[in-house]
């Protein structure tokens, strides 16, 4: 490329790097900082969506998989000097990707591991002060009830017998059941509406 000369004092060149060269001001860092620059955006315009895609399929989040690729590429941009093979550029941001990736599962995990359990909703204070005073209310009603009527609903609502089951521990019909249990729960109702 042909060097350009300033056509009148103070006329920036366009090529900034024959400008830096034209005016004896450039250095290898300078050089190498805008090679850099250069070589990160036409890499970062090319194949950041692919990267995206890449770190998406690894870490399952696309926010997180668009900081990989973004931390991927600053770090590119600052080894720029140490890279060997500047054609090798887009191999080593898909390594780079990837390990990354790696890093965030890892972190994942372990936060994951150490993550403080959530504890089972545990009733108040208050709801167990209440279900023991019900608790109380409803054995003392039991005990009111004629005793049929108090085993009929011990073995239906305590145990969980069906009417036959019940029926053959009690030695009566399961019609006697049936009258038994209904008897019991409107004396109990009756019972606990009263201490309300």
């Amino acid at each position: 490329m042909p060097s350009r000369k300033p056509d009148a004092e103070g006329t920036r060149h366009t090529d900034v790097t024959e400008t830096l060269v034209a005016e004896g001001k450039a250095s290898a860092a300078d050089s190498v900082e805008w090679d850099a620059d250069k070589a990160v955006t036409t890499l970062y315009g090319e194949n950041y969506r692919s990267l995206v895609r890449l770190a998406v399929l690894l870490v399952r989040d696309v926010a997180t998989a668009e900081e990989v690729v973004q931390d991927a590429f600053v770090a590119m941009h600052g080894a720029w000097r140490r890279l060997r093979d500047p054609e090798k550029a887009l191999a080593y941001l898909r390594q780079s990707v990837v390990n990354r990736s790696r890093s965030v599962l890892r972190h994942r995990a372990v936060v994951d591991k150490y993550a403080p359990k959530a504890t089972p909703d545990a009733p108040s204070a208050e709801h167990g002060a209440m279900g023991a005073i019900e608790r109380t209310a409803v054995v003392d009603a039991l005990r009111e009830l004629p005793i049929r009527q108090r085993e009929a609903l011990v073995l239906r609502y305590y145990a969980d017998f069906s009417e036959a089951q019940i029926a053959e521990a009690m030695g009566i019909s399961r019609g006697a059941v049936k009258s038994h249990t209904a008897r019991g729960m409107a004396a109990l109702r009756l019972v606990l509406e009263q201490l309300s």
